[in-house]
């Protein structure tokens, strides 16, 4: 008959045992099997990453270049984009222009936003070579289609998404790209696209030649021409006018839409009235400033929050079906219901 301090010993490791392997498989969910439900409208979540800030440089005016290296990182194709994680917590994305074939670093690129909420202002003047910087991704929503003809617009920053889908297009295949900025030394890249352009880049500059010509870019758009635009929202508006099917990539939070409903905060005690031009993070927010936020758009998972009552309309790329039961991310989704009773 076992002795009670040998019963004791075992049944302890073996509780140790169960511990240990429960916080293995959620440290990590593909071991040994997934910790969450594979998501079919939600993206799969992308592994954080430590990388190395190697460069930090001014390649135009107002803009920095961040050099990310690290060892056998996810690859990417033309179009996509990381999520940097700040040193202050803050989520910002950027959209990846180096070498898709690079597997040691990620190069980014960011404009000073003057007048922003923080983001770029801190990658410019906080970030310094030798830093560790927290990714996620690479994502793609902007990935680059097989089409006859192409016709890029971008607009300053807009940019970056958009050159290595120039560096990536076989020989002679048939494309015209429209750029336009401020001022030609506001410009990223410049003389890099106009070298790959050999006579189909057009630059406008504003203050040289007013805005770009969109109606005479677009006055023989090929049948089944493929149209990308990256830039400013009022650029993204001015080409979506012109052509209803354009594939565009914003870097700014996009525009709110849907019917008015209301809100309830079950603790608060408030009932709020979301207005059809207005999100739930900005109308929570001037009641309770202090709620927690950041990208705006739906991918860094920051404004969770738990729903009591209502159907939610979903427009975030970050939670799991499983995950949408019972929770929202206010910053982009809606409701389809009347009400939405959130545990705030």
């Amino acid at each position: 008959m076992p002795k009670p301090l040998t019963v004791v010993a075992f049944a302890g490791a073996a509780l140790l045992v169960r511990r240990a392997l429960r916080r293995r498989v959620q440290d990590s969910p593909l071991w040994p099997m997934p910790a969450l439900d594979e998501p079919v409208s939600g993206r799969p979540r992308s592994r954080a990453l430590r990388l190395l800030l190697t460069s930090h440089e001014t390649v135009a005016e107002g803009v920095v270049q961040l050099r990310l290296e690290g060892r056998g990182l996810p690859g990417w194709e033309p179009g996509a984009h990381l999520d940097l994680v700040l040193p202050s917590g803050l989520v910002r994305q950027y959209s990846l222009c180096g070498d898709p074939a690079d597997s040691s670093s990620y190069t980014v690129a960011t404009r000073l936003v003057e007048d922003g909420r923080g983001g770029s202002r801190e990658v410019h003047e906080q970030l310094r070579e030798g830093m560790e910087i927290e990714v996620r991704g690479p994502r793609n929503r902007f990935p680059l289609i097989d089409a006859p003809s192409y016709v890029f617009v971008a607009g300053g920053i807009g940019i970056t998404p958009i050159l290595p889908m120039l560096r990536s297009l076989p020989e002679g295949a048939e494309w015209r790209l429209l750029y336009g900025g401020r001022t030609r030394a506001s410009m990223p890249y410049l003389e890099e696209v106009v070298k790959l352009g050999a006579g189909r880049v057009t630059v406008v500059a504003e203050d040289e030649d007013g805005r770009p010509g969109l109606d005479s870019l677009f006055a023989e758009l090929p049948e089944k021409g493929a149209v990308y635009c990256c830039g400013p929202e009022g650029l993204l508006t001015a080409v979506a006018e012109r052509v209803p099917d354009v594939r565009f990539e914003r870097f700014a939070a996009g525009v709110v839409n849907g019917g008015a409903f209301e809100v309830e905060l079950r603790r608060s005690g408030r009932v709020l009235t979301v207005g059809a031009d207005s999100s739930v993070l900005a109308t929570v927010r001037a009641e309770l400033p202090d709620t927690a936020y950041s990208c705006e758009q739906g991918f860094c998972g920051t404004c969770r929050q738990r729903v009591l009552e209502g159907e939610v309309e979903h427009r975030d790329e970050w939670l799991t079906d499983a995950e949408r039961g019972d929770s929202m991310l206010i910053c982009v989704s809606r409701s389809r219901s009347d009400r939405l009773v959130l545990d705030m």
